[in-house]
């Protein structure tokens, strides 16, 4: 399955919203304006011409760029938690069945659309939105990667396995965010299947009887 943006509406968004909404707007436009400008070149000219209102209105709500850009941050930052935080409430209450939850939730279509993997790409990569980054989502990072290692510390105690918990769970985080940058960078990007696959197959070299490249393995829980 590869990447496909969303389809544009049909008609103009409207011009009278409640607040939230508005700010929602607006910030769903900052996110497609950075993934074909990066994050310096995003501009709120930009960001009202993409979501179909005033300059006067954007500076209403975010005051600045700088603002705009740190409340589009935390707005993506905190979807991202949703996003993991309701796969392992969905998943099953073994180690296995939430470990592979966590690391399928990377590629939830909700999440993991072009603009959205070029926005952060933005906020990773250039040299202004990497303490920008460190600010605001670092707590939320630390919150992730314990969970990952308290994963593989549970498929170490509950399954026989002798990974070191706190590499294997960088491991997969670093190989779930390079899938991430190329599919936003290569040439010839990854499909999404294949994204998730490369994962599992991480995954696989440390709890081999539980995974392989299509995922959890059939009766292994």
């Amino acid at each position: 399955m590869a990447l496909a943006e969303p389809p544009a509406p049909n008609d103009p968004p409207p011009r009278k919203l409640p607040r939230d909404a508005r700010r929602l707007q607006l910030i769903e436009a900052t996110i497609e304006v950075m993934a074909g400008a990066g994050y310096a070149r995003t501009t709120l000219t930009e960001v009202a011409r993409r979501a179909g209102l005033s300059h006067g209105l954007v500076n209403f709500h975010f005051q600045s760029k700088e603002r705009l850009l740190a409340e589009t941050l935390l707005y993506l930052a905190e979807e991202y938690r949703q996003n993991w935080t309701e796969a392992l409430e969905g998943a099953g209450p073994s180690a296995p069945e939430q470990l592979h939850a966590l690391m399928r939730a990377d590629f939830n279509p909700r999440i993991c659309t072009p603009a959205r993997l070029s926005a952060w790409c933005s906020f990773w990569g250039e040299a202004q939105g990497r303490p920008f980054y460190q600010e605001l989502c670092g707590a939320k990072d630390a919150e992730y990667n314990l969970v990952l290692e308290a994963l593989c510390a549970r498929m170490n105690a509950e399954h026989g396995y002798a990974a070191h918990p706190q590499r294997a769970a960088r491991i997969l985080r670093v190989t779930s965010e390079g899938m991430w940058l190329d599919m936003m960078t290569m040439t010839s990007p990854y499909a999404v299947d294949e994204a998730t696959a490369t994962v599992m197959t991480a995954a696989a070299a440390f709890f081999p009887r539980h995974f392989d490249a299509g995922g959890l393995i059939v009766g292994q829980r």
